[in-house]
């Protein structure tokens, strides 16, 4: 088992000790989209997540946070907003730290310069090589973007 969903199976049982019905309900809904995935993964055997298969629901899930987020500041509903940044909070918590933009923009000018990269027809390369190198650690929407400007 992942070390990752066992964190949050103690936490669980913690939120439910406490009594925290909100952050309770939060990881319910984690571990249930763990053992979804779980599930369709198995295909006849017997299978349990890696810690970066767990990672990968949880950034799946802490990217549908941060999308509600914004449409709901658009559509002028702070309240919902507010829940599902405190929803994100505690799923950021299981995330391993992401890296700065800087940090990233830098870590791309390294692969640009390593390619020889100089226009956009070599953005599938650079993207190629990078994604492996920050993998858990970006989201890949801000490193397409900061390759797309280093390659302009």
């Amino acid at each position: 088992m992942s070390a990752i969903y066992e964190k949050i199976l103690a936490d669980l049982k913690d939120a439910m000790r406490n009594k925290d019905t909100q952050r309770l309900q939060v990881l319910r809904s984690l571990k249930s989209k763990i053992l979804e995935r779980e599930i369709s993964e198995r295909k006849g055997g017997d299978v349990t997540l890696s810690d970066e298969q767990v990672q990968q629901v949880l950034m799946k899930s802490a990217k549908q946070r941060k999308e509600s987020i914004s449409q709901y500041k658009d559509a002028g509903r702070t309240d919902l907003a507010q829940t599902e940044e405190y929803e994100l909070g505690i799923i950021e918590a299981y995330l391993p730290e992401m890296l700065s933009e800087d940090e990233i923009r830098d870590i791309v000018k390294n692969v640009i310069d390593k390619i020889g990269a100089s226009s956009k027809s070599d953005m599938g390369k650079v993207m190629g090589t990078l994604m492996p190198r920050v993998k858990g650690k970006a989201d890949g929407s801000v490193v397409n973007r900061i390759v797309r400007e280093l390659l302009d």
